[in-house]
């Protein structure tokens, strides 16, 4: 079994959904980025983790300002693969899913890139501009390497074009709970997007989907019916607070992980 899908086991049995994080890697440093990662760790079931693009599509402003101090600081893909590798050192069993843009993978070259995933440790990878069904190879290909490629739904794919999207799916679907970028206010309830999320789980109880987009201690809370929850804007918010008032990011983000575990425990 996968650790992506161990993850979601042990949840289940623990009767709560699994918390994933998001960071950015080399915000606002590589060595901070891999503290921050490492002790998010200890309180997170997953663990995603961004490589920056200059010219995100899904990112809200909390993210974007991530991205910007680890690409001002000179983050390279090396230096993802470097976090990541470092990180599986002490924290082997602790699944980590990367997270980006295919312009990236396209200048490594899809082989290549999934290649070195495997070779440091990723368990999953998530990249927003690679739809269904133009993903379909590249999916293929992560599966013959054992790493899970995520797909994406949003409140607007169609039944049928879902169903194709779970066919095709590996160990977790992400449902983006907002017509927005990430961070964006909810503008619909709590309820509504449990109702539509629930509609989606119905199609295959077996599969793990997760919600995304919007999430934050206040409303948290109310999504616990989910398989898993993830909340990204929030700490990268939390990184730019600690950096502006000469705080240590590692210990108010490791706080903010700590309060939402216990939301939904």
């Amino acid at each position: 079994m996968s650790l992506i899908n161990s993850a979601f086991k042990k949840t289940k049995n623990e009767k709560r959904p699994a918390l994933l994080t998001y960071t950015v890697a080399g915000d606002s440093t590589k060595k901070k980025s891999l503290e921050i990662l490492k002790s998010i760790a200890n309180y997170a079931d997953i663990c995603e983790l961004g490589f920056a693009h200059s010219t995100p599509i899904a990112d809200g402003g909390q993210i974007q300002s991530s991205a910007y101090r680890a690409l001002k600081n000179g983050i390279k893909i090396k230096d993802v693969f470097s976090i990541v590798k470092d990180f599986k050192k002490s924290k082997q069993s602790k699944p980590i899913i990367l997270m980006g843009y295919y312009n990236i993978i396209f200048q490594y070259g899809d082989d290549n890139f999934i290649n070195i995933c495997k070779k440091v440790g990723v368990d999953g990878l998530i990249v927003v501009d690679l739809p269904f069904p133009e993903n379909k190879n590249f999916s293929k290909k992560c599966k013959k390497k054992n790493i899970s490629f995520i797909q994406l739904t949003s409140p607007t794919t169609s039944k049928n074009r879902i169903k194709k999207i779970i066919h095709h799916s590996h160990d977790m679907i992400y449902y983006i709970s907002i017509l927005s970028t990430t961070g964006g206010k909810l503008k619909v309830s709590p309820k509504k997007i449990i109702e539509k999320y629930n509609k989606i789980k119905n199609l295959n109880k077996n599969k793990n989907f997760v919600i995304g987009f919007g999430i934050t201690e206040k409303n948290i809370s109310y999504l616990k019916r989910a398989d898993g929850l993830v909340v990204g804007s929030a700490l990268c918010k939390e990184i730019s607070k600690s950096l502006e008032k000469g705080q240590n990011p590692v210990t108010n983000v490791t706080n903010t992980v700590k309060r939402l575990k216990k939301k939904i425990s």
